[in-house]
């Protein structure tokens, strides 16, 4: 099996990678290691924002799949930074963590040129003739090694990773999965200086423990679609507010 262009990981950048080769024709392949995973939201349901918006809506000017599939799934959508000047405005929507990788795969799976591939890849199959270093495919956990004339790396926080809960640290991905040990190895040995980036995820809590009347309620406005490839509102269901808490002293003291 040979193919154009082979993606490594399912998230939101292998997911616009892998749409963005096949929409331009070239044969391509997008490897995850759970189907079910394809565009998770693991940390939390907010696209846009002052954050990351620039690089949200840039993938979507480019024809990305991020914005379009926002509007299909959102919940809520506000405009942030309005007390500041038009450059940091922008807008910030939240999406249904279910509906949103249910959606974002449906579309993957419906695009020409691009097929889903369930695998875990541990090495990268590198050809050093004549003096020059080149990648010609990947190598999967089951030995199976896939031609591919380029090879994209989209794989996130899975890279040998490492889970950090209080003092306790876990080896993996994310929680309750596996990260990729071969493929960091490859990496490093082809010089590569590896390294992590911290990432945090903020505490689940039940939605019957939460007093509302002490918070502030935020409710959805009547914002233009986040994409600017739609013209409307896509997703007719009803939108929901969002809820302001403020920290305390004894907060802190639970902390400290």
């Amino acid at each position: 099996m040979e193919v154009e262009v082979l993606v490594v990981g399912g998230g939101h950048a292998g997911c616009e990678a892998a749409l963005a080769a096949a929409r331009m024709g070239c044969r391509t392949v997008l490897a995850t290691l759970d189907f079910d995973r394809i565009g998770h939201l693991p940390c939390n349901c907010s696209i846009g924002g002052p954050a990351k918006g620039h690089l949200a809506r840039e993938i979507d000017a480019l024809g990305g799949e991020m914005g379009v599939n926002t509007d299909k799934t959102l919940t809520h959508i506000r405009f942030v930074g309005t007390g500041k000047g038009p450059a940091v405005q922008t807008l910030r929507a939240h999406a249904d963590k279910d509906l949103y990788p249910r959606a974002m795969r449906t579309v993957l799976e419906n695009t020409p040129n691009l097929l889903l591939l369930q695998a875990a890849v541990e090495d990268l199959i590198v050809d050093d003739a004549q003096g020059t270093r080149s990648v010609r495919g990947v190598r999967l956990k089951d030995g199976t090694d896939l031609a591919a004339r380029s090879v994209v790396l989209t794989t996130g926080t899975f890279l040998n990773g490492l889970m950090h809960c209080g003092a306790t640290q876990t080896p993996g991905g994310r929680h309750g999965e596996a990260r990729s040990v071969g493929l960091s190895a490859t990496l490093g040995n082809l010089g590569f200086r590896m390294g992590r980036f911290k990432t945090g995820t903020t505490p689940r809590i039940d939605l019957n423990t939460v007093d509302f009347d002490a918070t502030v309620a935020f409710p959805s406005e009547d914002c233009p679609p986040f994409s600017f490839l739609n013209d409307r509102r896509v997703s007719a269901r009803p939108l929901l507010p969002c809820w302001q808490t403020h920290t305390n002293l004894a907060t802190h003291a639970v902390i400290r």
